[in-house]
């Protein structure tokens, strides 16, 4: 079988197309699964790129979608020819919260989904939405379950609300998506006047060019009547929060999810306080969670945007095409 793997210390230039023994049959407990597509995130290319050290021949990619090849003993919740998607923390089946860190993630502390057959307990899949694509399922294991978990988990959602989305990376776009889809107001901001449009096209109410207008949080305010919006998608980190703080409501919620600006920077926590707003860190979500969520997609036919597919064997322009920002919404993988 075809397989990727990343030679240490990494960098895009570190990832090796390869042929590989296949996987032979699943243990009890477990299924084979033949991989047919997954999707770029932010924490892939870290860990590609090098920012996020990993093991010396590491196959990466933490999203992975496919078709039941073989069922081990035991296994009743899958069928051969069944279509699936990977979980993100293979551990976390629900419940609150109990992963702080990547050591079980694939695509990072364990072998990931760039590779075209792999043998994994039957837990670290669920079934993928009716009548999606592989390389939709692929986008929902990190990007699609980080926004619901930020709205809908967390955040309490609910028709009328107002949701504040940054940029048109992967979570935004699933996060403008979700929130419409369930009756909420969308603003959206970006640095491209044509990415602009066609954040309004998908249905965002207002939307700021942050370079333009660098004090986007007052706009926020002025847009909302001078509220702020009730839920804010952060995915800047330091160099956006202060502005996402200005621009939430007095008891609103900010989930942090991103740190693209960087790890660490001042935040005027005495606003925040007297906000009295919720800023609360997340990573992903559970199997759970990935459940409930395609139920809510399957209800409501939503389907993800996907701007550009690769081959597996094109696994170094894909992230190459990703670094330049151009893109809006996911970038797949399908092979």
């Amino acid at each position: 079988m075809q397989v990727v793997t990343l030679q240490a210390p990494g960098g895009l230039d570190k990832l090796n197309v390869q042929d590989a023994t296949a996987p032979g049959a699943p243990a009890a407990g477990e299924v084979r699964v033949r991989i047919h597509a997954s999707s770029l995130n932010f924490h892939d290319y870290g860990v590609v790129a090098g920012k996020m050290p990993t093991a010396d021949g590491r196959i990466p990619m933490s999203d992975g979608a496919g078709i039941v090849e073989e069922v081990g003993e035991g296994v009743s919740e899958f069928s051969v020819g069944d279509r699936v998607v990977s979980t993100f923390f293979p551990h976390w089946l629900e419940g609150p919260a109990r992963v702080a860190d990547f050591t079980t993630t694939p695509g990072d502390g364990v072998d990931g989904y760039a590779c075209e057959q792999v043998v994994r307990p039957a837990q670290w899949f669920t079934h993928q939405p009716k009548g999606y694509s592989h390389a939709e399922s692929a986008t929902l294991t990190t990007a699609g379950l980080t926004a619901w978990r930020a709205l809908v988990v967390d955040g309490g959602l609910k028709a009328g609300d107002t949701v504040l989305v940054l940029g048109s990376g992967g979570v935004s776009i699933f996060a403008l998506q979700f929130a419409r889809m369930m009756g909420a107001h969308v603003i959206a901001t970006s640095s491209s006047n044509a990415k602009r449009e066609r954040l309004r096209e998908l249905g965002a109410t207002h939307t700021i060019n942050y370079k333009e207008t660098p004090e986007w949080g007052k706009q926020v305010n002025e847009l909302t009547d001078g509220q702020g919006v009730d839920h804010i998608v952060e995915v800047g980190g330091p160099g956006t929060l202060p502005q996402s703080i200005e621009a939430v409501k007095i008891g609103g919620h900010i989930s942090l999810i991103g740190v693209l600006t960087g790890r660490q920077g001042d935040i005027p926590t005495a606003k925040l306080m007297a906000k009295q707003a919720r800023l609360q860190g997340l990573i992903v979500g559970s199997r759970r969670h990935q459940i409930e969520m395609i139920k809510a997609i399957e209800a409501n036919d939503m389907r993800p945007i996907i701007d550009r597919e690769f081959a597996l064997a094109e696994i170094a322009d894909a992230f190459r095409y990703q670094e330049a920002g151009k893109h809006l919404g996911k970038i797949c993988l399908t092979f």
